[in-house]
């Protein structure tokens, strides 16, 4: 199912690991950037390259909020929406990216090229509001400046 090039990628980064286990985010992270989402086999992929069984990865995919087990979306946007973001405007920009993208939190745009989400903290709290696509971060937003991000994508 996957490259030799993500299977030579994953056993680089299990080599950087004393006990294999601990290379379990990176690898879940190495999944989803191509697949877009973490599938059954991506989750047979990690246990297989790192000697666990499913349930071992199904448990830290299912307790952190990065990993989807259905399809994010070409960009994800995530938005922050904790209390100095909140503050600083973080609602009213909700409101824009789902008039601008005709989405709620935890939708896609039909054509799957965005994923609208919002999440806790991101650690831009003296630069709120910020918001991430991808792994690509913003900071400082306003409207316009988020039209702009976005129009600015491939």
């Amino acid at each position: 199912m996957f490259s030799d090039a993500i299977h030579q990628k994953a056993d680089e980064i299990v080599a950087r690991y004393p006990q294999k286990r601990s290379a379990i985010l990176p690898l879940l992270h190495l999944v989803q950037n191509e697949e877009r989402r973490i599938s059954e086999d991506g989750m047979r992929f990690v246990a297989k390259k790192l000697g666990l069984n499913m349930n071992d990865v199904y448990e830290v995919l299912t307790f952190y909020s990065m990993f989807f087990t259905d399809d994010i979306g070409k960009y994800h946007i995530q938005l922050c929406r904790t209390i100095s973001c909140f503050l600083c405007g973080a609602g009213q920009l909700r409101e824009h990216l789902e008039k601008k993208l005709g989405i709620k939190p935890g939708q896609k745009t039909p054509d799957g090229r965005f994923r609208l989400s919002e999440v806790e903290c991101i650690g831009s709290c003296s630069t709120a509001p910020a918001m991430q696509i991808n792994f690509d971060f913003h900071e400082n937003l306003t409207p316009e400046k988020i039209d702009a991000i976005l129009d600015a994508l491939p």
